[in-house]
């Protein structure tokens, strides 16, 4: 089940088992999710979640660990199938797509409202229903990189020419550690796992957007995003990674609009997927290398990440306004590009303009956003783990801010200095 969400895989497993026909109902349940994606509203849509109680499996022939539950409410338990029946019945909802989140207990659907009524009506009338535990809009979300620079092919795979990389010191960096052993969650579009950069360095890949692996594997801003934090080195082609010998799990949320030279975006379901997949595993840097509204569901999640350790690390709107997901939630780690204004001093700078970086199709070329200042963030913080594996977002954050050197007139991480700071401060203490 390469393309299916990790929330779903125990329970497919253990469901075949009683019956042969669930594991063929799962996955056609993940294809009708994956397909539904590009046919959302964001401007008319719903996201609803009810409380899903796992039941005892009963005893007839054919249920599942989850009691019987009707078609297209594949892992709901029957008290949170029986309440979107009733909801959807009650309010005239139809259906777009549903998924379970077993780490917030609850089921969740997005939802498209009867025409003529207006959204934010719909919603204050089920925030009064006591079977609703959420009602919110669907909300779409961007990553944060310049689109234009998608249309220029420089193919000049040279390390001296990877400005993040020499302006972060991190060859110097690169003589302690590496990344060894550090697992990174990518949620972003998708990657180009065959380039030869990436390769080796892919551990995973969740595609939750649709089925379509061509367009998974011609996605250039994952790809960009993933080039830098880990490419390949001493291969003797193309760069090297801010952490080459880390681990990367590559989660596709995001997606590009049919309309020449406009950028990816996402939505709250597919960035919901992603979050409560990871979850279930040991990732513990996640880039986050995009943004939009403040999002109640997808606050959930990302808090029960952080209060389980993981250190998320979040670009910079391009407007500098906090506030919306992922920058709003305490503990996150913001990273703005080098030279831009923001009210906060607590935001890292790190170098994003001109960056030379992976491509699809084994190419390479220069590409510029806050997105791409995330990644070498997330670079960095992979050798700092690598070191020192419980080292937490506040301690990490506050090593890479008091590090921070002046590199052409700006200041800006740096990974040698990181090292060297984490070394004094592992030696100072008891």
């Amino acid at each position: 089940m390469k393309h299916a969400a990790l929330v779903f895989s125990t329970l497919v497993i253990l469901s075949s088992w009683l019956h042969p026909s669930m594991a063929a109902a799962s996955d056609h349940q993940v294809a009708a999710s994956a397909a539904s994606v590009s046919s959302m509203d964001s401007q008319r849509d719903i996201v609803l979640a009810v409380a899903n109680p796992i039941e005892p499996p009963s005893t007839h022939a054919g249920s599942s660990l989850l009691g019987y539950a009707p078609p297209g409410y594949y892992g709901a338990g029957q008290r949170a199938a029986s309440a979107l029946t009733d909801l959807k019945q009650s309010y005239g909802l139809r259906q777009v797509a549903g998924w379970p989140i077993k780490a917030l207990g609850v089921y969740c659907v997005v939802l498209e409202i009867p025409p003529g009524v207006v959204r934010d009506d719909m919603l204050k009338k089920l925030a009064k229903d006591s079977r609703v535990q959420l009602a919110q809009p669907l909300q779409d979300y961007a990553v944060y990189a310049d689109a234009t620079q998608d249309t220029h092919h420089y193919n000049d795979p040279y390390v001296n020419l990877q400005r993040g990389f020499v302006q972060t010191d991190a060859a110097l960096a690169q003589t302690v550690s590496q990344g060894d052993g550090v697992h990174v969650a990518i949620v972003d579009t998708g990657v180009d796992t065959a380039h030869p950069d990436l390769q080796g360095r892919i551990h995973d890949t969740h595609n939750l957007v649709d089925d379509d692996a061509t367009a998974f594997n011609h996605d250039h801003h994952g790809t960009e995003v993933a080039g830098i934090i880990a490419a390949d080195a001493d291969n003797h082609q193309g760069i090297v990674g801010i952490a080459p010998k880390a681990e990367l799990s590559i989660y596709k949320a995001c997606w590009y609009a049919t309309t020449p030279g406009s950028g990816a975006h996402c939505n709250s379901f597919t960035l919901a997927k992603a979050l409560a997949a990871i979850i279930d595993t040991n990732a513990r840097i996640i880039n986050l290398s995009l943004g939009g509204p403040a999002d109640p569901l997808l606050d959930k999640l990302l808090t029960q990440l952080l209060d389980q350790g993981r250190i998320v690390v979040a670009a910079l709107p391009p407007n500098g306004d906090l506030g919306g997901f992922p920058d709003n939630a305490p503990g996150v780690i913001v990273v703005r590009m080098s030279g831009a204004s923001s009210a906060s001093p607590d935001i890292l700078s790190a170098p994003g303009e001109d960056i030379l970086t992976t491509q699809p199709g084994g190419r390479y070329d220069f590409t510029s956003g806050s997105s791409m200042a995330a990644a070498h963030v997330s670079g960095i913080v992979a050798l700092l783990l690598s070191l020192a594996p419980k080292l937490d977002a506040h301690t990490v954050h506050q090593l890479l801010l008091q590090s921070s050197k002046v590199s052409n007139g700006t200041l800006q991480v740096n990974a040698a200095a990181a090292l060297t700071a984490l070394h004094s401060k592992m030696k100072s203490s008891p």
